[in-house]
C-alpha cells in the first residue's frame, strides 16, 4: 500500500482537486476506485480514476513509464497523470505526427502543394520497415505529398518519414516546431540534409502539440482535419488504446504509437461523441518484457488496451471542449 500511495504522488494526482476525497474517506479503503460506476461523477472524480486505471495498468505491465494525460473541462484541462512527464526521450514514430505538421505548416504558408509528386526510388526505400513502399518492390515511382502524409500517420511507413525529408528537410522540421512552440520535440539530422532520425519529445510536450491541433492553433483548418482524419481512420493504430473498443469507438480516437527496441510508445485524443476533444494522453514505455514482440501481446501495449477501454468507460456522458472535430463516416467497400 505504502509503494501505490508513493507512487500516487509521483503521478501528480495532486493536480486533481478531488483525488484525496476519492481515494480517501470517500469509499472504503479496500474498494477499486476504477470498478466503480461513474454516472453522475463531476470530472475531477473521473479524472483520479483515469489516474488509478494508469496506475493499476502501468504497474502490471512494469518497466519504466514517461506519461502526460489530461481530461477537458470547462475551465481548462484536468491533469490526470503526470509521471517524468518533462523528460526528453527517444519518441520514435510518435515523432511522425510532429514531421506531418512540419510539412503541412509549408502547405499552410503556401510553400508546398499536397498533390507536389516525390520520386521514390530503390535507395530511398527503408528495407524491412514498417508500412507500404517497402512491399512494392515497383520503383522508381512517383507519388503525391498527400499519399506520402496518409502512410505516414496510418500504417507508419518509414519511407515516408525519408520522402518528407525530400520536401522538408530536418533543419527546417527543426526550425519550425521551435517557432511553434515546442523545443524538445526534435527530428536527428544526419549527414545527408534530406535524412533524419525521428528524435526526441517529452510527455507533456507531446500532449501539447496534440491539444494545439485540435485546438486550432498549430496548423490551418484544413491541414488539421487532414491530421485528425489520418490518426482516427480505421487502418491507424489499433492494437493499443483503441484495441478493445468498437468500430465507431475508434473513430472516436485519434492515436499514433511508436516502437523501436524495448520502447513501445502512444499518443492521442479521444473526443467525445459530437467530436469535442475529452482526453490527451501521451504515453511512453519502455524496458517491459518482450524487447522483440511488437505486436498486441507486448505487456505495455495490452496495459494501454486495457486502460483505453476504461477511459472509454469513464467518460462515457461526459462532453469535450473546444472546437468540434467531425467524424469521417466509414464505408466498407466490397469493389466494383
Amino acid at each position: 500500500m505504502t509503494f501505490r500511495m508513493d507512487r500516487r504522488t509521483a503521478l501528480g494526482l495532486g493536480t486533481v482537486a478531488t483525488a484525496g476525497a476519492v481515494f480517501g474517506t470517500a469509499m472504503p479503503a479496500a474498494a477499486d476506485p476504477t470498478e466503480e460506476a461513474t454516472t453522475g461523477l463531476d470530472r475531477d472524480r473521473v479524472a483520479a480514476r483515469i489516474a488509478a486505471a494508469y496506475q493499476r495498468e502501468s504497474t502490471r505491465a512494469g518497466g519504466n513509464w514517461q506519461a502526460y494525460v489530461s481530461l477537458t473541462g470547462p475551465d481548462g484541462p484536468l491533469v490526470t497523470v503526470s509521471e517524468s512527464a518533462d523528460r526528453r526521450i527517444e519518441a520514435y514514430s510518435v515523432n511522425k505526427i510532429a514531421v506531418a505538421v512540419a510539412v503541412l505548416d509549408k502547405v499552410d504558408r503556401g510553400l508546398l502543394t499536397l498533390d507536389h509528386q516525390v520520386e521514390v526510388t530503390q535507395a530511398i526505400v527503408v528495407p524491412g520497415g514498417d508500412g507500404i513502399f517497402s512491399l512494392d518492390g515497383a520503383y522508381p515511382s512517383l507519388v503525391t505529398v498527400g499519399h506520402v502524409l496518409a502512410n505516414l500517420l496510418t500504417v507508419s511507413d518509414d519511407t515516408a518519414v525519408r520522402l518528407c525529408g525530400l520536401v522538408c528537410p530536418a533543419a527546417e522540421v527543426n526550425q519550425i516546431l521551435v517557432a511553434k512552440g515546442f523545443p524538445n520535440t526534435q527530428v536527428q539530422p544526419v549527414a545527408n540534409p534530406n535524412r533524419f532520425f525521428l528524435g526526441t519529445s517529452t510527455p507533456r510536450e507531446t500532449h501539447d502539440l496534440l491539444r494545439a491541433l485540435v485546438g486550432g492553433t498549430l496548423l490551418s483548418a484544413t491541414s488539421t482535419d487532414l491530421v485528425l482524419r489520418l490518426l482516427r481512420s480505421p487502418v491507424a493504430f489499433t492494437d493499443g488504446v483503441r484495441r478493445e473498443m468498437s468500430s465507431a469507438e475508434r473513430a472516436r480516437v485519434a492515436t499514433k504509437a511508436g516502437w523501436f527496441a524495448d520502447a513501445r510508445h502512444e499518443a492521442g485524443v479521444i473526443f467525445d461523441t459530437a467530436g469535442a476533444p475529452l482526453v490527451t494522453y501521451a504515453l511512453f514505455a519502455d524496458g517491459q518484457a518482450g524487447a522483440d514482440d511488437f505486436g498486441a501481446t507486448h505487456p505495455a501495449v495490452q496495459a494501454r488496451a486495457r486502460w483505453g477501454r476504461r477511459v472509454m468507460d469513464l467518460t462515457a456522458g461526459l462532453g469535450g471542449s473546444g472546437a468540434t472535430h467531425r467524424r469521417h463516416t466509414y464505408r466498407p467497400s466490397n469493389g466494383g
